[in-house]
């Protein structure tokens, strides 16, 4: 069986879904490695057949069963399934939770495609990192080994995670600048370039 990564996305908007769906085939992912759903309860069907390494998914906050509990259910089969959310609302509350689960990012809907274009590509670019040759090329959007990646610039917002100098730290604040982008982590006295940052 090929090994690479499959993405279960899970959205009631059919703009979301094909959205998602081509971004991911654009970065070399085969479409019959993408499964897309309206609902969650499908999603929880399909996606315990489906065994998807990568869920997306609406918070779905009125739902019976919400987009974390999703991922629960699916982590059961799943364990090292990774999590990103979506939301209209985005409290300190939802932060927490979405952390708390390990969530790879929380957008706030309604964004703009570079935006989520921006968050889905940081975060395979830290799946690369910890995933097994063939899967990390697919993740970097290499379709042969041969072929050279440039990793894009590390998209960093306050309050992300972020590794430097081989420890973990938090960003706090993010300045745009003509010369590049820099951040200032917490406890820090000083910027720092964002290319010297690494996803967490």
């Amino acid at each position: 069986m090929r090994d690479s990564l499959k993405f279960l996305v899970v959205d009631p908007l059919a703009g979301v879904q094909t959205f998602a769906r081509q971004l991911l085939q654009g970065h070399g992912f085969a479409a019959e490695n993408i499964l897309c759903c309206a609902d969650t309860d499908t999603a929880l069907v399909q996606g315990l057949v489906f065994k998807p390494h990568f869920l997306i998914t609406d918070w779905f906050p009125k739902s019976a069963l919400t987009g974390i509990q999703l991922c629960q259910r699916l982590r059961e089969e799943q364990p090292s399934l990774h999590l990103s959310l979506l939301s209209f609302e985005l409290t300190p509350q939802h932060q927490f939770e979405a952390e708390a689960h390990g969530a790879r990012f929380l957008l706030r809907k309604p964004f703009t495609a570079d935006q989520f274009k921006a968050e889905m590509t940081r975060s395979l670019e830290a799946l690369a990192w910890k995933t097994p040759a063939p899967a990390r090329d697919a993740a970097r959007g290499t379709r042969t080994a041969a072929r050279p990646v440039l990793p894009p610039q590390l998209v960093v917002k306050p309050g992300d995670r972020v590794r430097f100098n081989g420890g973990l730290h938090v960003a706090e604040h993010v300045v745009h600048r003509n010369g590049g982008t820099v951040v200032l982590l917490k406890g820090q006295s000083s910027f720092v370039p964002v290319d010297k940052l690494l996803p967490a």
